[in-house]
């Protein structure tokens, strides 16, 4: 144990956070809405050091970066309901990733990470530039309940992940290294989850990923050309065509935006500008995960089974203050009709153009005609 530290600052839910480093040097984190209690020592699957060595190559034709992590093949994949890598350790014969004890969530370094802070450079590779595949992965688990769902979670928890992708998102930055963070969740064997128990991850990156560096250059665009931010105008739209919201909680909203690429894609984001989950007040966080519990319980509902889906945190790049950017989630379902999937093919895979089944808006009149209990903001 390294830290222990509480967060009651204004803007922000109260909550506990324990720093830990585990027997193999990675670190892990403890979050709880309670005081964090331990009744184990804390584990690791090995005690030998992670040697990650991942590169980056640059495509010379679609201008952007491609990672190399070959040791990842290793990494663990579908693994008998017996063993789950992480659940608290029940044998200590087989140590899992996490202790027992009493906390809620809990963040570690990725032992078959994509990234890394110490990555050394590659080998020069003809017909191509490469350079060091620098940048930070986190695992991110969401309860100790392996059967649970991250909709499932009640409010008060969902808020509690809010913050801790915020608190993340602020420690990566303050290393000077990082540039930009994406927190995701990929949901189902359809998106090629190789572990059950609810989870996400955190890809830090040392440079602005294209999807980012993007919707920055148009926020930017939009900003400059209406002198105001976007985000907030989009809002306005999409409350006055009363098409498309799926349910506005006041400081956010959920909506199948009228430019949707999935069937049932929706986004969830507070209703005045803001870059950042850190940007936000208590207020608008709490509403913010309320709506986003909603969007999750909706999708899941609309089939009557487990909605496979692609959950994306955006928020703004870290090497500078841009308050422009449109914080806001982005959930990707991929179960377009009962037993139909979405997959991508040629015109996405290939040219980049999405090819949509159902319009928007009787996508959203569809989850908002969903019947199910569920605590509203």
């Amino acid at each position: 144990m390294t830290n222990s530290s509480t967060s009651d600052s204004p803007g922000t839910l109260p909550y506990f956070a324990q720093d830990f480093t585990k027997p193999d040097g990675r670190a892990l984190t403890l979050y709880g809405l309670a005081p964090i209690e331990l009744s184990s020592d804390v584990p690791s699957p090995s005690d030998e050091p992670v040697d990650a060595r991942p590169e980056m190559r640059w495509h010379p034709l679609r201008a952007e970066w491609v990672m190399y992590a070959a040791h990842r093949l290793n990494r663990t994949f579908l693994p008998p309901p017996e063993y789950n890598p992480l659940a608290p350790t029940s044998d200590p014969a087989h140590p899992t990733e996490l202790p027992r004890g009493h906390y809620d969530m809990a963040v570690f370094d990725n032992r078959f990470p994509s990234l890394s802070l110490s990555a050394p450079q590659p080998q020069a590779v003809p017909g191509t530039d490469t350079r060091p595949g620098t940048g930070k992965c986190e695992v991110v688990v969401f309860s100790q309940d392996a059967s649970g769902t991250l909709g499932g979670l009640p409010a008060e928890q969902i808020e509690l992940l809010l913050n801790v992708w915020a608190d993340r998102t602020t420690r990566l930055e303050a290393g000077g290294v990082i540039k930009s963070v994406l927190a995701f969740e990929n949901r189902g064997v359809e998106v090629g989850v190789t572990l059950h128990h609810p989870h996400g991850q955190l890809y830090a990156y040392d440079h602005i990923p294209p999807v980012q560096a993007r919707m920055l250059e148009s926020a930017q665009a939009y900003l400059n050309d209406m002198d105001r931010p976007w985000l907030p105008d989009f809002v306005a739209a999409e409350r006055e065509a009363g098409l498309r919201v799926i349910l506005d909680g006041g400081a956010a909203l959920s909506v199948v935006p009228p430019f949707a690429r999935y069937t049932y894609e929706t986004w969830v984001l507070p209703t005045r500008a803001a870059g950042k989950l850190s940007d936000l007040s208590a207020d608008e966080t709490s509403a913010f995960a309320r709506v986003l519990k909603d969007a999750l319980m909706r999708l899941d509902a609309l089939f009557g089974v487990r909605m496979p889906y692609l959950l994306t945190l955006h928020q703004a790049p870290l090497d500078g203050d841009y308050p422009e950017f449109p914080l806001h989630i982005e959930l990707y379902p991929y179960l377009r009709a009962p037993g139909k999937l979405k997959y991508l093919a040629g015109t996405e895979q290939g040219g980049g153009e999405f090819a949509n089944d159902n319009f928007p808006e009787k996508a959203a009149e569809g989850l908002r005609a969903v019947s199910m209990a569920v605590e509203q903001p």
